[in-house]
């Protein structure tokens, strides 16, 4: 009897030893958690500090890759919206800059060459060309180096948050406010830009409302897409952005339409949802 009862004793020490090493085990891996984490937030600190260096010495390149890894490896943080909008901001910069970036080249201007065929070879717009090379006009000459994008840019509406996203594929480059149509009518479905328009006259049930008139609600640009009498424009009302107030159209700030108008091409694909 007392060799099975010494038996037992020695088992439950065992059992009981086993179990100690477990909880100890599992202390240690929740303390390395919480080292995990303040690493993390001291990592953060790091890039976000890294991130505005780079901005302020001018790397645009690093300084947005710097954002972006900070929106991916930090998607819970309070910060994300301003690190976002840093990223599109710096997006823009480099677009409109001579910077040679992953989604643009160095185009060697040749004999016969126009601002108009280079545009539609790349599938690009003249303004952009002239916006990142400081072109005043459209005169080029033949061995003249010349930035040229290449992004496939497509624009994305969502009604229910009234925004209008600016993709590069299946990337986000710029998020805008905009307002879509009252009692969501705005058009749904994929569509096309078919035209644009600066500073457009708006026909007005017969009457014709002159660019530039307080009354014009066109805004100072035109982006017409594939159903008549709808497109992306600009305002006279910016108080209204955010809000589902329009006959249809979308509507945006004037200097972002125009931002938008120097951008996306002729064909470029646009898609609304609900």
């Amino acid at each position: 009897m007392k060799k099975i009862w010494l038996l037992g004793t020695i088992v439950i020490i065992l059992i009981a030893a086993v179990a100690l090493v477990i909880a100890n085990i599992a202390g240690k891996g929740n303390s390395c958690s919480s080292a995990g984490q303040v690493g993390i937030v001291s990592n953060s600190g790091a890039l976000v500090n890294q991130a505005k260096t780079f901005e302020a010495e001018g790397n645009l390149l690093q300084a947005r890759d710097a954002y972006q890894k900070l929106i991916a490896n930090f998607p819970g943080s309070s910060e994300i919206m301003n690190w976002q909008k840093k990223a599109e901001d710096i997006n823009i910069k480099l677009l409109f800059s001579s910077a040679i970036t992953p989604d643009s080249a160095l185009y060697e201007v040749k004999a016969g060459d126009t601002l108009n065929k280079i545009a539609k070879q790349f599938n690009t717009t003249i303004d952009l060309i002239k916006k990142s090379n400081n072109l005043s006009g459209t005169n080029i000459i033949p061995g003249r180096k010349l930035k040229v994008s290449s992004a496939p840019f497509n624009i994305f509406v969502d009604k229910s948050q009234n925004i209008l996203l600016l993709k590069t594929g299946e990337d986000v480059f710029k998020t805008y406010i905009v307002s879509t149509g009252a009692n969501n009518c705005s058009p749904v479905g994929n569509f096309k830009i078919i035209n644009k328009l600066e500073n457009p006259t708006w026909f007005k049930a017969g009457t014709v409302v002159p660019s530039g008139s307080p009354e014009n609600i066109l805004g100072t640009r035109w982006l017409g897409i594939n159903v008549p009498g709808y497109g992306i424009h600009g305002t006279t009302e910016p108080q209204n952005l955010g809000k589902q107030v329009t006959q249809g159209c979308v509507r945006m700030k004037n200097s972002e339409v125009e931002e938008l108008y120097t951008i996306v091409p002729v064909g470029a694909e646009v898609t609304i949802v609900d």
